[in-house]
């Protein structure tokens, strides 16, 4: 598609929808917006705003629209398959000054928010009223980027992923058209499922500009552990009798040796350089925690496990968790010369002990350094690799792993995308992935967005 390079006239038409001093085209500024956190190239926009407010949106993308000038929303750049990048240019609406929580409605066990709200802020304002918005991606992701990418993270296992807590959404169409879809109710049979469409659409069929979350109780009582291996197999072994028993872990991670080995080096956690199970558990009462840890450590004493260390409540619990959170950092520092890609599939539980391994001996064959960590529980592999900067053979090498890695993932019945979207580096995954009704998204994307303006070059091939 041919889009529209904008002039300093578009500019000027621009701020008049918006105060002027929310509309930049300074160099910084379009750097900060040309690129997330992933490895793929960088692509400065043409202009960045800021909208205030639905009606800003709206007057926006209808102006872009008649312009046919590409237009991308941005939450926080935290996306990791180059998602937000503005590769046709145009405008990037950065959601930053909508970031505020509108209703908190308790006893509904629900929050209206506006998309540019950071997930950890939302969750402190509503510890005081004892629930929470579990999704975790980890990253501080906007809830807007977290519902475009319908995110996930470590205790998806247990309570789902972002497309499980959208109960209603204002969205701003490509023609500058505002809609609500969704409703307040806990359930509904009224329809297409139009609010399911947008989650995970990446911000190619509309912008939400508005949003309203299902909540759930914050956990009077917390429970972790930390299970060491001798093999990835017998973790994997434990893992799946974990989920069979019916115990329902909050979390489930499974790391590789490699990973622990960062650990020890910037936490001392003096663990055993081997897989490693990080467990968390959440109830009512700690005795009744103390029970579910003892069936975890016979069950994993079964699967033939060299050592069992439980932290019981919340301050242990975070310092265990602390270590997982922070990962993709230690590697980034690890390997000061090098870029990372991380590589997202996932799989049936019956093929998640032959992905993981054969994540970390991919990685080890190539001699690139790699990282596999996971959300065992729901079959979910990362591949942390870390490849030198301007080394062309290092970066073949990774597109190698990540190629074998998720055509292996879809043999299985798997994903090529578990939690980290489509963007610009899974797209060429779609067809072999959905076959002929990748032909079926594409006549939606073009009902929604005929001129095609709202994030292209993202999803399809």
């Amino acid at each position: 598609m041919n889009f529209t390079p904008m002039t300093p006239s578009h500019i000027e038409d621009l701020a008049r929808i918006v105060s002027s001093d929310r509309v930049s085209t300074g160099s910084s500024v379009l750097d900060l917006h040309a690129k997330d956190q992933s490895q793929h190239n960088p692509v400065r926009p043409e202009v960045v705003i800021w909208p205030e407010s639905r009606d800003e949106v709206a007057a926006i993308v209808t102006y872009a629209e008649n312009q046919r000038i590409a237009i991308v929303g941005w939450g926080s750049g935290s996306s990791l398959e180059g998602n937000p990048i503005p590769v046709q240019r145009g405008i990037v609406l950065d959601f930053s000054h909508m970031n505020k929580i509108l209703a908190i409605k308790t006893e509904d066990f629900q929050v209206d928010v506006e998309p540019g709200l950071i997930y950890q802020d939302l969750n402190e304002q509503l510890r005081y009223s004892g629930l929470f918005f579990p999704p975790d991606p980890g990253a501080r992701a906007t809830v807007g980027g977290m519902i475009a990418n319908n995110a996930s993270g470590t205790r998806t296992v247990h309570y789902g992923s972002t497309r499980d807590y959208v109960l209603k959404l204002t969205v701003v169409l490509a023609n500058g058209e505002i809609i609500e879809i969704g409703s307040r109710s806990a359930k509904s049979s009224s329809g297409y499922d139009l609010l399911h469409l947008f989650v995970g659409s990446e911000g190619t069929l509309g912008l939400v500009v508005e949003a309203t979350l299902r909540l759930v109780g914050l956990p009077e009582e917390y429970a972790a552990a930390i299970v060491t291996f001798p093999t990835i197999q017998a973790a994997s072994e434990a893992v799946v009798e974990i989920m069979r028993s019916g115990l329902n872990p909050a979390s489930l991670e499974l790391l590789d040796a490699a990973c622990i080995r960062l650990f020890n080096q910037e936490k001392n956690l003096g663990l055993k350089e081997v897989p490693t199970l990080f467990t968390e558990f959440h109830g009512p009462y700690m005795t009744y925690l103390v029970e579910i840890l003892e069936m975890v450590e016979e069950i994993c004493r079964d699967a033939g496990h060299l050592g069992f260390k439980r932290g019981l409540g919340r301050e242990e619990r975070n310092r265990f968790f602390e270590a997982r959170h922070e990962l993709g950092e230690m590697v980034i520092r690890a390997h000061p010369d090098c870029g990372t890609q991380v590589i997202d599939v996932a799989v049936p539980l019956t093929a998640y002990s032959d992905i993981i391994s054969s994540a970390s001996l991919a990685a080890e064959e190539a001699g690139i350094p790699g990282y596999a960590f996971s959300h065992a529980g729901d079959g979910n592999l990362h591949l942390n690799l870390a490849g030198r900067k301007n080394n062309p053979n290092d970066w073949k090498l990774i597109e190698e792993i990540s190629q074998e890695l998720v055509i292996k993932a879809l043999s299985y019945g798997g994903t090529a995308t578990g939690e980290h979207g489509v963007g610009m580096g899974k797209k060429g995954y779609m067809a072999a992935e959905h076959g002929k009704s990748l032909h079926w998204m594409k006549q939606v994307k073009a009902l929604f967005d005929p001129k095609g303006i709202l994030n292209p070059g993202k999803i399809f091939p």
